[in-house]
């Protein structure tokens, strides 16, 4: 199978990530068979699609008359088994539960056809877990782990692996290419890959900043936004500490790095968060406290940001 034999998509899954996808996917005129559990689901899917259209077209991302063309690129099913039968291409977004997703990619392993990839959008995962119920796809069962939202970010992080053959890593790479996206090819396999690995590194730091009485969670985000944060999005840190120059860099690394966290264990902060149910947007309460408003706004803010990030 070459490029141009893959003009149907399928997602399963169409949530947070897996909705995203179906857009990106249908935008470039691919035809989406985005499937999921329920009729129920698929249509708050639908609803999320048409919602984050609005947004897009508000934010000048796509046009008005894009958002029909959008929707009409997309089918829906329960069936996993019609969805393998339609599709050229696959992507698993589920959540993020491995026996959830070794299940799913069984079953892709009876339905789908022989000559098709099946990708796991996987935030840490590696292929060969995903892959242990499957016998007929070893070598076409690749990571390709979106970044949220998978609509407006540019990145997908594509995974090779020891099972994972040259066809399988270069088809993939050349269709998200095709949809306007920026792939980058792992060498090997690593947990939370690059930019989970990078990301939460952060998280850590903060969450000790605050749990040692530095600073509060809204004083560490202003940080953020207001310094380095605005810089990474034009220039990576290898970059960034270049122009510094390494000798000051690396002064200033050997009185840090032996003071910043290491801990492996789950922060207190978190499990104090989490024993409250104080889960962040999905329960209205995080460290910061939402309402429909707010959730709104914040959704606004990101992709109107983002895009305009996108055009420089």
């Amino acid at each position: 199978m070459k490029l141009i034999d893959i003009k149907n998509v399928g997602v399963i899954g169409g949530g947070l990530m897996g909705h995203g996808i179906a857009i990106q996917f249908a935008r470039y005129g691919y035809t989406v068979n985005l499937n999921d559990t329920s009729e129920e689901k698929l249509k708050e899917s639908l609803d999320n699609i048409l919602s984050t259209c609005k947004t897009m077209s508000k934010s000048g991302i796509i046009k008005n008359d894009e958002i029909n063309k959008i929707i009409s690129n997309i089918n829906t099913d329960t069936s996993l088994k019609k969805t393998c039968e339609n599709s050229d291409f696959i992507i698993e977004a589920v959540f993020e539960d491995l026996k959830i997703k070794e299940e799913i990619f069984s079953q892709l392993d009876k339905y789908c056809k022989k000559e098709i990839i099946l990708c796991s959008n996987t935030s840490s995962f590696k292929a060969s877990q995903i892959s242990k119920k499957c016998s007929n796809f070893q070598d076409r069962i690749i990571v390709a782990n979106w970044w949220n939202p998978p609509h407006i970010l540019p990145l997908i992080e594509v995974v090779d692996s020891p099972s994972v053959s040259d066809y399988t890593a270069n088809l993939t790479m050349e269709l998200f290419k095709n949809i306007n996206k920026k792939p980058v090819l792992l060498s090997k396999e690593s947990l939370g890959f690059i930019g989970n690995r990078m990301q939460f590194a952060l998280l850590r730091e903060a969450i000790a900043i605050v749990s040692n009485g530095i600073a509060t969670p809204q004083e560490v985000d202003e940080v953020v936004k207001y310094s380095f944060g605005r810089r990474l999005a034009l220039a990576g840190p290898f970059e960034v500490f270049d122009a510094a120059g390494w000798d000051t860099i690396t002064a200033i690394a050997n009185e840090l790095f032996p003071d910043l966290d290491s801990t492996n264990n789950e922060p207190k902060l978190l499990t104090e968060k989490l024993s409250k149910n104080n889960l962040g947007m999905k329960t209205d309460k995080g460290f910061y406290e939402w309402n429909n408003k707010s959730k709104d706004n914040y959704k606004e803010k990101i992709i109107s940001g983002l895009s305009v990030i996108d055009k420089i």
